[in-house]
């Protein structure tokens, strides 16, 4: 992974307190993954997700894996900690876990 590609994600990570890397938009989720991501974050109040595409930018798509050491996406970072992939999140979520973080990110 390219110094660029490392920083940038280090940086939309540190500067966000919810960032979810997916296919596609909040708007417009490209997979079905993806979009169950955004409707887990948004049951838990999270008005202010930051997102990246990841289909816009190879670098970007290959490199969030190779940070994370994750093979898939989409991957949730709570303030600046990898929480995992929709599989994950869901389990967080219904075991209340993902509602805390998501409260204590934007409290």
């Amino acid at each position: 992974m390219s110094t660029a590609t490392h920083d940038f994600i280090q940086k939309t990570i540190s500067d966000h307190p919810i960032v979810l890397f997916m296919k596609g938009t909040a708007q417009f989720p490209q997979c079905g993954f993806s979009g169950k991501a955004i409707a887990l974050l948004k049951a838990c109040g999270a008005t202010q997700v930051a997102t990246v595409n990841v289909l816009e930018d190879d670098a970007i798509r290959q490199g969030i894996k190779d940070f994370s050491q994750w093979p898939t996406i989409p991957q949730l970072y709570i303030k600046g900690e990898f929480i995992g992939g929709s599989d994950i999140m869901n389990e967080l979520f219904e075991s209340g876990e993902l509602q805390t973080l998501v409260s204590q990110a934007i409290g």
